[in-house]
């Protein structure tokens, strides 16, 4: 895995948009699209060389026209849908954690995610509810997007992805609680294996309060429900 100081240009972007305000410069979306494909960043033969031999395995020409580039667009893709392994915990939030005498249930809800499953390979997607109980201390909140990004920006599985965001908030804020529900539909579920279009797997994690006491844990899914009942 590249050091942060290795990193092709595309992908140092993302990096930088998942620490950092997103939006802060303009064109930067516009930005990510450069060049032909390559990373510039020195050869990358080794996936490119592997995406060829995909290619020939199922029958196609690499090097028809159509195809010519796809090795070392497969290449940049899959670096920049990794880039979370890469962004920094501590420059992601940024001294965003300020002292505040609030106790009562923090939610934010609806946050678009995509992700790769580490089984196939193909992307899983959808949305995640994040809630807590502040203990004197809250997030800013534009960083638990930021947080459901970085650890979606890699191979995974919902379960890890759904455990992984409520852990970073309990270690980071020691709140009374956490908890994190992700709804998403698997590619690996609806173009292979059982084929079923519409299936949406849900996960969830809950820490502190949101495990131990019942209205804690009634108020959050009930936040949730509004949420369906409105959509």
């Amino acid at each position: 895995m590249p050091s942060p100081t290795d990193l092709p240009s595309h992908v140092q972007r993302i990096v930088d948009e998942i620490e950092n305000e997103i939006g802060d410069e303009p064109g930067r979306p516009e930005a990510l699209i450069e060049g032909n494909g390559t990373s510039g960043h020195g050869p990358s033969g080794r996936v490119e060389a592997a995406v060829r031999e995909i290619l020939l395995e199922i029958g196609e020409d690499p090097d028809r026209q159509g195809l010519a580039g796809t090795p070392a667009r497969v290449h940049r893709m899959y670096t920049e849908l990794t880039a979370g392994y890469h962004v920094d915990p501590e420059r992601l939030i940024n001294g965003a954690i300020f002292d505040i005498a609030y106790s009562e249930m923090v939610v934010v809800k609806d946050i678009p995610f995509y992700s790769l499953c580490e089984h196939h390979l193909l992307p899983f997607f959808g949305t995640a509810a994040v809630a807590y109980i502040p203990r004197g201390r809250v997030i800013g909140l534009s960083k638990i997007p930021r947080v459901v990004e970085m650890y979606g920006r890699r191979l995974q599985v919902q379960e890890r992805l759904t455990q992984q965001i409520a852990d970073f908030l309990q270690d980071r804020l020691e709140p009374q609680g956490v908890g994190v529900v992700i709804e998403a539909t698997h590619l690996c579920a609806v173009m292979r294996g059982v084929r079923k279009p519409g299936t949406v797997m849900t996960t969830s994690s809950v820490l502190g309060l949101f495990r131990t006491r019942d209205r804690t844990r009634a108020e959050f899914f009930a936040h949730l429900e509004r949420r369906a009942a409105g959509a």
